[in-house]
């Protein structure tokens, strides 16, 4: 949760009045945010202005400056209406070529005319792009800003994409031209290892690095790392010219939307913004950039009444939700729907059920019926079928004397298929696009990975070591809306000094008995009845060969046969591959078939 720093009395003075500490603190617990320090006693100590460090949501990006916290703050005790953005007519345009295809093939921009800036606002400025980066842009992987004085440049702009040492620049408080090769050099010093070189990794393998020039070829940024020197802007700069650039245009616009909704506020003519006109012919994704078309959603206020346990009408219910700059009005003849319009400066609500949450903090969450004035619907639960299906595993494995891990759902590449002596087809594993490490590469198929993994760090244990795991696997289905499904499975591994194949098996046994699921011999023509049985398996390679069977089941008389699992002896390279210097047996199945 993202933790904001504000001077308290510049803050005070923005609500109109000073609160005691207790009040404040109330009023913050009350809007859903957190007092969590007042610096006043150590900072007076020191002869520093005291602050406020407030916590908010981590997808509240309105409240990231003093602006917005003040501005929302306000609404909330009936202080200031929400503000009414108004969008001017371009005047210039920002080209978009072809090229960026291939790093950040999106683009946006906007302007703030004759804005005044002291030196409070211009650090909140500069502030609110930082949080921004680090939160909403993750660390400018997705999005990347640059603001320059558009008095010492010239539109029209251009966004290209050319190679590390096509162009030149000045980079920001430096005084050599350099170019954009020798500029991510620059950064790779250890010395900037903590600041611009922690982003030199975005751009720094590809063969074309993304720039924005001027109508006079000057270069205004070199997006994600630094903007131009040319082009620096200060508290004294009047006219403010903003590039955002992303490879995901949703938040490039979530992101330039942010930040000309806080500080349009310093322009002569209050919330005003210039709008840029986007050309980008190639992808038909030329526009006007600020988009400030408030979104609608219509929401029940029966729905509303029914989880809040309240009676109100759909008029108690809109003045509610503009205490949280929301703005409703009844919709239709059925005297229930409300048309909710979501203004710039909150793009977290995305459902019905967001709206309901904003409700409930503009009515206030201490005035909520308690007890047995609450409807008695909200206390309505039980658990999911396939959960009271795992709590049996869980039961039946202990009982056994086998203890339960819970290793994470994420592993390598390299864990879910090369250890596991398996090949990749590219049609099962879900891959993350952007993992933040090499660990952490894809969502696991199988539940032997993570099993090893925690086998292999507590392999000093006294032997011989049994675990189990009742989790969730994902696999790719393309046919599905979301192109992948979650299964929940069971798995149990033996570790020894010797493989323990005969008791896995008869984990097995324990685990089918309490399903009431009897063994059936001959392979399945014991009996035509309910029951399960094993066949030898040639075909999974985690197995010794010989040593592997699938688990084949039939869940009534006269139902369909269906494997359900596999179990055995584990091959010496895959107990080599995660560092276990034992043999072991293994054993997994599809929790779901018992629902």
């Amino acid at each position: 949760m993202p933790t904001i720093s504000v001077y308290k009395q510049q803050l005070f003075d923005l609500l109109g009045k000073n609160y005691s500490n207790e009040e404040f603190d109330e009023l913050c617990f009350e809007f859903g945010i957190e007092l969590d320090e007042d610096t006043t006693e150590e900072a007076l100590k020191n002869n520093e202005e005291p602050e406020l460090k407030i916590e908010i949501g981590a997808n509240r990006y309105d409240l990231l400056c003093i602006e917005g916290i003040a501005q929302s703050l306000n609404e909330y005790v009936g202080r200031a209406e929400t503000p009414r953005y108004k969008l001017a007519a371009p005047t210039t345009k920002l080209y978009i070529e072809p090229s960026t295809e291939q790093i950040r093939p999106y683009a946006a921009a906007a302007i703030l005319r004759n804005i005044k800036f002291d030196e409070r606002s211009y650090a909140s400025f500069i502030a609110l792009q930082d949080k921004l980066h680090s939160n909403l842009c993750r660390n400018r992987t997705l999005v990347a800003m640059g603001t320059h004085d558009l008095d010492s440049i010239q539109g029209p702009f251009h966004y290209k994409a050319l190679p590390p040492t096509g162009f030149k620049f000045v980079p920001l408080f430096q005084s050599k031209e350099l170019t954009g090769k020798e500029v991510v050099d620059l950064y790779k010093t250890p010395e900037q290892k903590n600041n611009l070189g922690r982003f030199v990794h975005i751009i720094e393998n590809s063969p074309v690095y993304p720039v924005i020039f001027d109508s006079q070829n000057n270069v205004c940024s070199l997006p994600p790392l630094i903007n131009s020197e040319r082009s620096k802007i200060s508290v004294d700069t009047r006219n403010v010219f903003i590039e955002v650039t992303a490879t995901d245009r949703t938040k490039a616009e979530v992101v330039l939307n942010q930040l000309v909704a806080m500080f349009s506020r310093y322009c002569d003519d209050k919330f005003s913004v210039e709008a840029v006109e986007i050309v980008s012919e190639h992808n038909n994704e030329s526009r006007i950039t600020p988009n400030f078309t408030e979104r609608k959603i219509n929401v029940s206020a029966e729905y509303i009444n029914s989880c809040l346990g309240l009676q109100l009408s759909l008029e108690e219910i809109c003045a509610c939700l503009k205490k949280m700059s929301l703005h409703g009005k009844p919709a239709g003849n059925d005297n229930d729907t409300i048309e909710v319009s979501i203004p710039i400066t909150r793009p977290d609500i995305l459902h019905p059920c967001d709206v309901l949450e904003d409700a409930a903090v503009g009515y206030g969450y201490n005035n909520l019926p308690k007890h047995n004035k609450l409807s008695s619907a909200n206390f309505v639960s039980a658990p999911l079928p396939i959960n009271k299906v795992s709590d049996i595993f869980r039961i039946a494995s202990s009982q056994a004397s086998w203890l339960e891990v819970l290793p994470l759902t994420l592993c390598s590449h390299d864990e879910n298929f090369k250890f596991l002596r398996l090949e990749d087809d590219g049609t099962t594993a879900v891959k993350l696009a952007n993992p933040k490490t090499a660990e952490y590469q894809v969502v696991r198929t199988s539940l032997l990975a993570g099993i090893l993994k925690t086998v292999r760090e507590n392999r000093k244990q006294a032997l011989p070591i049994k675990v189990f795991e009742s989790g969730d696997v994902v696999f790719k289905n393309p046919a599905l809306e979301r192109k992948a499904y979650n299964e929940r499975h069971w798995a149990a591994i033996y570790v020894g000094k010797n493989s323990g194949f005969e008791i896995i098996q008869g984990l097995l046994g324990k685990i089918m008995q309490t399903f009431r699921t009897p063994w059936v011999p001959d392979y399945g023509k014991g009996s035509d009845g309910r029951g399960y049985w094993i066949e030898e398996d040639t075909s999974i390679p985690t197995y010794f060969p010989g040593r592997g069977a699938k688990v084949m089941f039939r869940s009534r008389q006269g139902a369909k046969v269906e494997q359900i699992g596999h179990l055995g002896v584990l091959h010496p390279e895959v107990m080599n591959n995660f560092e276990i210097p034992y043999a072991g047996s293994y054993v997994e199945l599809n929790s779901e078939v018992f629902l």
